[in-house]
């Protein structure tokens, strides 16, 4: 299997007071494995407050080797267990 992979996809980008995110979703390509890389084609996209896009661009997977994955998977853990670190306290903050 080659490393990289060129595929069509689709962003979608909503700016609103409702959300504010992008996804892209990929054609052809295999499912995503740790530490493989998605690199989108193009022009930087500007969304103004209150506006919803969907774009068709050109993609580039790069798939990681079995040694990038393991290391992936590694740093993975401890930044989950960063997680863990966070408390709530009941009451207002003074």
């Amino acid at each position: 299997m080659s490393r990289a992979l060129l595929t069509a996809c689709t962003i979608e980008i909503e700016h609103s007071e409702r959300s504010l995110h992008a996804h892209v979703a990929l054609d052809d390509a295999p499912p995503l494995r740790p530490g493989d890389r998605v690199r989108v084609h193009g022009e930087p996209v500007r969304v103004r407050f209150g506006d919803v896009m969907t774009l068709r661009r050109q993609a580039t997977v790069v798939r990681a080797s079995w040694l990038e994955r393991q290391w992936t998977r590694l740093l993975a853990r401890f930044d989950l267990a960063e997680l863990y670190e966070v408390s709530f306290t009941p009451g207002r903050a003074k």
